[in-house]
């Protein structure tokens, strides 16, 4: 073979080697591709002290301030005091109903009939503006058994009537003929004590036609009534079902009453 295709051949052969070669690249040029970070999924933070609405105060009210009206009893000079020891003041005796007898400084009415009732009037005693304070004190009492005071007695048919329930009510009833009406109807009052045995200090102010009404110091109502103007003072107790009742009364204190 002549040395001319001796040569082209080994180019030829150079050539198909060089085509087959990958290229050589150094270390320090290799770029190696940077991956983004991955992403957090973020956790919720605890809220330990939530935030709460702000305070805005309420307005304060402008509305003028109306005195209390005053109904504490005027009185003047004292009448007369009663420690129930002299016999012949009082109605004493057996009765169809029951017993009223004197006790230790009281006055004692034990009803024995099934809504029996009892009352006494003290003697020569004729009152037309006055205030009166006198203690009750039930011994044996339940539910709508009733005792009290009774005030401006003309006759046994013409009078008024405070009374106590032994369940916490009161009431004033008015008796004119024998016929009984109720100025101020039966309301229940935290001032007397329920049941028995217990004790109240009732009070009444009667000016003209204005009666006031009072129980252990604390006001209860005031009554206008033109109806009787004068008479006598007296006691009462009355059963309203089949037990006794007893109740007494001391401490009668009356003065004169001064608007």
């Amino acid at each position: 073979m002549s040395r001319y295709y001796i040569t082209v051949l080994f180019i030829a052969l150079l050539v198909t080697l060089t085509a087959c070669l990958t290229p050589y690249q150094q270390p320090g040029n290799q770029v190696t591709p940077t991956e983004p970070p991955a992403t957090e999924t973020p956790t919720p933070t605890t809220v330990w002290f939530p935030p709460t609405a702000t305070y805005t105060p309420l307005p304060t009210s402008t509305l003028p301030i109306t005195p209390t009206l005053d109904i504490k009893p005027g009185h003047g000079k004292l009448l007369f005091t009663d420690e129930f020891s002299n016999t012949s003041d009082w109605e004493l005796g057996s009765f169809q109903d029951g017993i009223i007898a004197h006790g230790n400084d009281e006055l004692s009415l034990v009803v024995k009939k099934d809504r029996g009732y009892l009352s006494s009037i003290r003697q020569d005693t004729v009152l037309d503006n006055f205030y009166a304070e006198i203690t009750s004190g039930p011994r044996i009492c339940r539910g709508m058994d009733e005792y009290g005071f009774i005030f401006r007695v003309s006759t046994s048919n013409d009078f008024y009537r405070f009374s106590l329930t032994c369940d916490g009510h009161t009431r004033v009833d008015r008796f004119l003929n024998g016929q009984a009406s109720s100025p101020q109807p039966l309301t229940i009052s935290g001032a007397i004590p329920p049941g028995a045995p217990s004790e109240s200090r009732l009070a009444i102010w009667a000016y003209g036609s204005e009666m006031r009404f009072f129980a252990n110091d604390e006001y209860l109502f005031t009554v206008n009534d033109p109806t009787l103007s004068k008479g006598s003072i007296g006691v009462f107790a009355r059963a309203n079902g089949e037990d006794d009742v007893a109740i007494s009364f001391s401490e009668l204190a009356v003065y004169e009453s001064i608007q």
